[in-house]
Order: C-alpha cells, then structure tokens, then sequence
C-alpha cells in the first residue's frame, strides 16, 4: 500500500501532519485526492507513481483534502525507486500551488475587467455577448443589448479634470447594478461608454430596465470640490432579433441607436427599429467608415486637380488648382466625396484624411521640384481641410512637420476651409489661419455665403480668396435674386481686398457675365474637368474644353 518512511518540515506543513506521526502510515491516511469536480480520486498515488502519471509538468497538479477537510492546490510529481531492477520504494513531491494559482486567478479576472471600475471590460463583453449569439435564440428566448453614453462627460473632465471624470464613472459603476436583474452583465466599454447585456429578456422588459438606468443617472448629484455637475445618459437598446445574427451587427446596431438617443436630445432611450430611415442612413454611414479604412489599407485613394482660371486677363498671375479627393471602390470605379465625406465627418476620420492628402499633396511636390525638367513657376495648390482638421493643434504640427520634410514653399499652398466650419469655431479657426499665414500660405474661404451671417463672420477670417458658392452661379443668368448675391459677394470681397472665384462656372454665358461683373476667377466645366494630380497639373495648364460640348446653360453634352 506505500507506507510513510520519512516527510520534510514542507510537506508537514501541507499536510498538517508531523513526520513522526505519519512514518509507518499509508499515504491515504494524510489526505485525499480530489479531482477537477473535487470528488475523490479512485486511483492512489502509489498506483499514479508506478505508472509513471506523476513526472511533472503543471498536468499533475492536484487538490488534496486534508484530515480537518481543508484543501489545497498542489503540483505533484514522484518517480519510483529502483533496487536491483526491483521498484523498492518511492519519492513524492508536493508544491504548494495556492500562490501561483491566486496569481493565475488575478491575471485572468484582470484581463476580463476594468481596472478604475471594476466592471466587465469590452473584450469579455463580446465574449459574452458572441457565446449568447451562438446559442440557439429560438424556443421564445429573447436577449437584449444596451449601449450607454454619458452626456456631456467632456464637460466634467475639461472643468474638474480627469480625476473628477474617473470619480464619476466610479459613482456611475456603484449606481447602475441597482437597476439590473442579477445574472445581466454590466461593462465598460471605453472613456463614458458602457454595455448591458440581457439574457433571457423580453424587449418590454428591457425598455423598463433601460429606462430605470436612466432614472438613476439622472437622479446622481454628483459633486467635486463643492460645484455640482448633472449626469445624464443616452442609451441605445437593441433586440437581438432584430439585428444581424453577428457580434458586429449587433454591436453597430447597438451604437447606431445610442447615437441617435443623442442626435435626439440625449437623456433619452432610443430603441432600435430595422424601420427607422434615420438609423438606416446611419448604418449605410458606418458601412462606409468600414470600406474607408480598407480603402486606406489597400491604398485606393487618389488625388485629382481641376483648373482654377483667371478670367480678368491680368498678366503674370500664378495658376492655381484645386486638389480633389477620390476614392477607387472595390472594383476600380472612381467614388467622390460626397458619398463618403458625411460619414468621414461623422464618425472622426476627416483628420486621418487631411493627413493623407496633404502628405500626399506634398510628395507630388517634392517629387517634381526635385526633378529637373520642371521649372518654377509651380501652380498655387488649394487643399481642402475639414473643420476637426482646423480645431486640432497636433494637425498643425503635423503641417509644419510636413512642409519641412518634403521642403515645400508655404507660398505654393492655399487651404481651403468652408465658412461653415470656420464659424463653428470662430477663434480656433482665427489661430489656425494666422499661425499658418505667418509661415506664408494662403487661405480661401469655400462656399462663401452659404449661411445668412456670412458678411458679419468675414472681417475677423485674414482670408485671401473668397469662393463664391456654386448654388449662386449656376443659375445666375436665370436667377436675378442668384445674379444681384454673386455680385454683392463680388464687391463686398474686393472693399475687403480679398480675391473672388466663382464656383460650378459651365457655360461660356456664365463665365462672360462674371467677367462683366469683376469676378477674379473661375473654377467649373467650362475651364476643365479634373484630371488626376501629377507634376503635370502642377506645371502644365490644361487646354480647355471644346465650348460646343456646351448645349446650353447649365448643360453638358
């Protein structure tokens, strides 16, 4: 049966028992084995040791019931001893695993947590949420998904910093379980963002617990250093039925409505519905995100320029082109912006955009200047920056980075900023332009007059263009209303000394008329199409189109 010969102090100290005590007992009598569902092991360590299931290795380690019936993790491992060829005897090491394994506990619930709140964190989420999806939903099980957003979380970081953010997400974090079922899973998702997931939910049911998640956001009163700040919520509550059976749609449908709890006044539960237009729009907007990031893994943007004319004939004027963006689909058809500009807006790609245009803007540049058979005069580049672009002081030093990388003269580049979003903040647009005016570039003010309290915002923009919107010149000759505006823009730019050029110019009638008026340039049709950004477009002008491609205003064969 194996009789004790002799224990160290450490195995006394896992067994409890004393060496002198033990010698002479079989090992059954120290403790016993218990296996993975700590039932006792039918095999004896004597039987595992001859049969050599004992060698080491992290597979050995065991729980062993003491005589008290305590318990405790330990790796095994014995060998037999041998005397002439004849298994005499055997050794038996025990190590005390309680230390690794707390270790091992710690490391596992760390990964599946949030170290400031203690919840669930996003990848455990989804772990959760994919195994619920891979169950069979059918049989009138019903589970529901939830997206929370604080509002106006920026708010409490900006005033009372991140310590008063972090303190309110605690807050939050022993607030919201109240209002959940025991068994539904609370997670923090990242920043202010948090995910409840419902098993076995019925949707009415869920729209009571979401608006019970609600309630209690909105009834903390949250306090730091003694001002009070109001905490509200938006949730996004999805059916998972009614979403795609993927951990992605499930997840996108879930941010959709949560976003839209927020476009609809926030402190609001919004409800998914495959039949809301608005949501639908939305998701098609999130879908163009997706194929915008592969698009600029996989390289398919490219840059185009068209021609802006001057139509005053004054000598010695510098050329001057727009740059264009332009995106290559999955099977090689051009897209332009306008169909993927609003979701890029949106979802905070515009600044990744801007980068890559400028870089690539600049290379063409460095490219061709570096390249013999070029001679200055280069043309004038307009680069279009979005608003977030304009609003963002590492943007700014990504340009000044730029210009000395590739040695690009600032004098050679005009960006273009539309008035709205110069407007929508007015002082950081001011700074951004000046920093950006003091090295030597230009900057043109796009879609001029597209709001109604454009001339009272221009004074205070040190612009040198203004670009008047297209809407007003394609159909000025028709328009008298459209006519009499392109010519207050007109003269109101010049009294401001600024240059004017007239977008969407098609037709030889339009172009005269704004040559009559005193318009400085013009950009459309009639002076050319884009063509795709080489050193070409930067030192040939393009010839223009034949005028009997031009049936009539407006119009183009």
């Amino acid at each position: 049966a194996g009789a004790i010969v002799y224990m160290n102090p450490a195995a006394e100290g896992l067994t409890h028992w004393k060496s002198t005590q033990a010698s002479g007992l079989p090992l059954a009598a120290l403790f016993n084995l218990l296996d993975e569902n700590d039932q006792k092991d039918q095999s004896t360590l004597v039987e595992q040791i001859i049969t050599g299931k004992l060698k080491g290795g992290s597979a050995n380690s065991k729980l062993i019931q003491r005589l008290d019936g305590s318990t405790v993790s330990v790796a095994l491992v014995g060998t037999p001893i041998y005397t002439e060829g004849v298994i005499s005897g055997a050794v038996l090491v025990l190590h005390d695993m309680t230390q690794e394994q707390q270790y091992i506990a710690d490391l596992s619930w760390q990964a599946a947590h949030d170290p400031l709140t203690g919840l669930v964190n996003r990848s455990e989420f989804e772990r959760r949420l994919q195994r619920v999806l891979d169950e069979d939903c059918g049989q009138g099980r019903s589970h529901c998904l939830m997206f929370l957003d604080l509002d106006q979380f920026k708010l409490v970081n900006d005033t009372g910093g991140h310590a008063a953010g972090d303190e309110l997400l605690r807050q939050l974090c022993r607030a919201l379980p109240q209002g959940l079922r025991d068994g539904d899973t609370l997670a923090r998702l990242g920043g202010d963002e948090f995910g409840v997931l419902l098993v076995d939910c019925p949707a009415e049911t869920a729209l009571d617990i979401a608006e019970a998640l609600r309630e209690a956001v909105q009834r903390l009163h949250f306090m730091w250093k003694g001002r009070p700040f109001m905490a509200t919520v938006s949730i996004g509550l999805v059916h998972l039925g009614d979403t795609p059976a993927s951990l992605e749609g499930s997840l996108s449908a879930a941010d959709m409505a949560c976003y839209m709890a927020k476009e609809r006044g926030r402190n609001r539960v919004q409800a998914y519905s495959v039949d809301d237009l608005t949501l639908s729009m939305r998701f098609g907007e999130m879908a163009w995100i997706q194929r915008l990031h592969m698009a600029m893994d996989e390289n398919r943007f490219c840059l185009y320029a068209q021609e802006i004319a001057s139509i005053k004939g004054e000598a010695g004027e510098v050329r001057h082109i727009e740059i264009l963006l332009r995106l290559r689909d999955e099977s090689g058809r051009m897209v332009v912006p306008d169909n993927f500009i609003p979701a890029a807006e949106r979802y905070g790609l515009m600044t990744t955009l801007d980068r890559w245009v400028v870089h690539n803007v600049f290379k063409v540049i460095a490219q061709c200047q570096s390249d013999d058979r070029h001679q200055v005069p280069q043309a004038l580049c307009a680069i279009n920056l979005s608003g977030s672009s304009i609003g963002d002081d590492t943007f700014l030093e990504y340009l000044k980075q730029q210009f000395e990388t590739f040695a690009v003269s600032p004098g050679m580049i005009c960006f273009e900023i539309t008035e709205t979003s110069a407007i929508a903040d007015l002082q950081s647009a001011i700074r951004f332009i000046n920093e950006l005016k003091g090295l030597g570039c230009q900057f043109s003010l796009d879609d001029f007059c597209s709001g109604m309290s454009s001339f009272a915002y221009l004074k205070h923009l040190p612009m040198d263009f203004l670009k008047i919107d297209g809407s007003f010149v394609k159909d000025m000759l028709d328009n008298p209303i459209n006519k009499a505006m392109v010519e207050v823009i007109n003269n109101i730019g010049h009294v401001m000394g600024k240059r004017t050029i007239a977008e969407y110019v098609e037709t030889p009638q339009i172009e005269a008329a704004l040559q009559e008026m005193g318009v400085d340039f013009a950009q459309g049709y009639l002076i050319s199409r884009p063509e795709l950004f080489t050193c070409e477009s930067l030192y040939i002008q393009p010839v223009r189109p034949d005028p009997l491609m031009f049936d009539a205003p407006g119009t183009l064969r």
